[in-house]
């Protein structure tokens, strides 16, 4: 990668993305929330369509502060981000930075991570987009949240069956918000209606999450009575099971007091019972018809009433199969979900400017100024270490060459010269071994013309191997010159780069204050963005000195390398020669 693809590159990292695609341009901000159904995730082994899912929102995935203060702002869109889903929310507490927003889900496929639905929130001009009534499948009947501290007993699913609640705190600890207390003499009692039935043909599913309290006993968790006949939830002794019509299921492992457990039971032409969203027991059974009221939390067929909690009671005219089970069960556990990731914050052209279009826009002309200086001293910078590092490379590659030469010399040190007499190979010209070595056979040839001249034979007094030596040493100062130029560039960016920063952002500091006092406006609105401007210069100035520091300590490192090559060349030449001419 050569010096302007990684300047390019290094660019780009300040260039806030945008996408090229919106689902309405009012909305300030989005979020893509992906569905992980893989083994690394939630995974599932058959797609479902759909299915309600619930979003846990928080403080460390969303920004409560960007959208409206009872989240009315909230959309939900397909991947197209043209389809609008069904959602509604329910329970939102900005204080806290709590939310919990059901969303239909045209489908979850199975063993797959490319399923992922748009958040839009922060846009003042809409009003609530929530539709309970439309959130869940033609099959489901009833769905009590439990989240409404004023009615323990409202239903927020399709048909909002009126219910009663007696003897319930409502309000109370819930799995994923609030739920409904019992105190072991309450109960809720959701009405008959014509569509509160279930049929053999379609069977049905019912699920809840409970929390028995110690010394609970026997106990019914929900039954669906019509005369004689019932379907119904319930612990007996520490065991969770489930009947209807005479069959019964009954889980295998004890239930543990005081956690939560995600208790469903499915009736159709069999009687199968989950808990945690496995299945832990079930009984063949005759077809059965019911239609009557649900009781939830009641005395019934002997057993007392429930001492507890209880959340997030579903009823649905359908047997859900043992995969829809297992979703929902991990899916509204108390632990985060495994099947959703949430992206980071996008921002659209309902959000007026990015917050990197802020900062420059409050930049003050000092600032500028000081940024200005900063960006030339990073241009210099990034070619200074681009330009050295390629002639470090070459001179490494043609001192390699010279030296795998010379050390195969073994009577005349002469030889390299003489066979470059015709000039020295492109190679060995970017050499500074081989330029040092050119010097010191430049002195030996020098005294040993005069020696031919005279009749005299080539020897080396130790004089003249100083002299020699000497000449060598001179050399290696100028290629030790050579090798460190520019780097004086670097260390100036190094130490200079910071305090420049520092600079501009004291200055920003000081115009800031000095503006909010002449206009006597204290507030935070004021305030924030001349500081975040202010501290723009900061950010230069390291911008330039840590780049620096790093390519100035890997280059140093080079160069260190190279020198102590060339003092041990120095060292061996001149051994050579005092080996054959002295």
């Amino acid at each position: 990668m050569n010096v302007r693809t990684k300047l390019l590159a290094l660019l780009l990292c300040f260039v806030p993305l945008a996408s090229h695609a919106w689902f309405n341009g009012d909305f300030a901000y989005r979020k893509k929330i992906t569905f992980n159904t893989t083994p690394a995730g939630l995974e599932l082994k058959s797609d479902l369509a759909p299915v309600p899912v619930l979003l846990r929102l928080h403080t460390g995935n969303f920004s409560f502060l960007d959208a409206k203060e009872d989240g009315a702002d909230l959309r939900i869109v397909a991947s197209d981000d043209k389809t609008p889903l069904k959602f509604h929310i329910e329970q939102w507490d900005s204080a806290n930075q709590l939310g919990l927003v059901w969303v239909l889900v045209p489908k979850l496929t199975a063993n797959s991570a490319a399923e992922f639905v748009y958040l839009y929130y922060g846009n003042e001009k809409v009003g609530p987009g929530s539709e309970p009534k439309a959130t869940y499948d033609p099959a489901q009947l009833a769905v009590l949240h439990f989240a409404d501290k004023s009615n323990a007993a409202k239903d927020d699913g399709p048909y909002q069956f009126p219910a009663v609640a007696t003897g319930v705190t409502p309000g109370a600890a819930g799995v994923d918000g609030l739920g409904a207390g019992f105190a072991g003499a309450g109960k809720i009692v959701v009405a008959a209606a014509p569509a509160l039935k279930v049929t053999a043909a379609s069977g049905a599913t019912v699920s809840l999450w409970a929390k028995p309290a110690a010394g609970s006993g026997n106990a019914t968790l929900f039954e669906l009575s019509d005369g004689a006949r019932s379907l119904s939830i319930g612990i007996e002794g520490d065991r969770l099971y489930a009947q209807a019509n005479g069959a019964k299921a009954t889980a295998a492992a004890a239930v543990t007091v005081a956690a939560w457990h995600h208790v469903a039971a499915t009736w159709k032409d069999k009687l199968v019972l989950y808990v945690d969203g496995a299945e832990a027991g079930s009984a063949q059974l005759p077809a059965i018809d019911l239609a009557g009221a649900a009781t939830i939390g009641d005395a019934a067929a002997g057993n007392a009433a429930f001492k507890g909690e209880i959340d997030e009671l579903q009823i649905a005219s359908a047997a859900r199969s043992g995969e829809f089970v297992k979703f929902m069960a991990i899916n509204q556990g108390p632990a985060e979900s495994r099947l959703m990731t949430f992206g980071q914050d996008e921002q659209g052209a309902g959000s007026g400017s990015s917050y990197f279009a802020i900062l420059l826009h409050s930049v003050t002309l000092d600032g500028w100024v000081v940024i200005g200086i900063l960006v030339v001293m990073a241009v210099i910078s990034f070619w200074v270490m681009g330009s050295k590092a390629v002639f470090l490379a070459r001179t490494q590659k043609g001192n390699d060459a010279f030296q795998a030469q010379f050390a195969q010399l073994s009577s005349d040190v002469l030889k390299l010269h003489a066979s470059a007499r015709g000039g020295p190979s492109a190679l060995f010209q970017q050499s500074s071994l081989y330029r040092i070595y050119s010097v010191g056979v430049s002195e030996l040839m020098h005294r040993f013309e005069a020696y031919d001249k005279k009749g005299q034979p080539r020897t080396l007094t130790p004089q003249a191997l100083d002299a020699i030596k000497a000449s060598l040493d001179a050399g290696y100062v100028r290629e030790s010159h050579r090798l460190n130029r520019l780097l004086v560039l670097l260390t100036i960016a190094i130490s200079g780069g910071p305090f420049l920063g520092l600079l501009g952002t004291v200055v920003g500091v000081m115009i800031t204050f000095a503006a909010i006092a002449a206009a006597g406006d204290v507030n935070v609105n004021a305030i924030a963005p001349g500081i975040a401007a202010a501290l723009v210069a900061t950010v230069a100035g390291l911008g330039v000195a840590i780049p620096s520091l790093f390519g100035y300590n890997y280059l140093a490192s080079r160069i260190k390398n190279m020198t102590a090559d060339m003092q041990v060349f120095n060292d061996e030449f001149i051994t050579k020669l005092a080996e054959q001419y002295s």
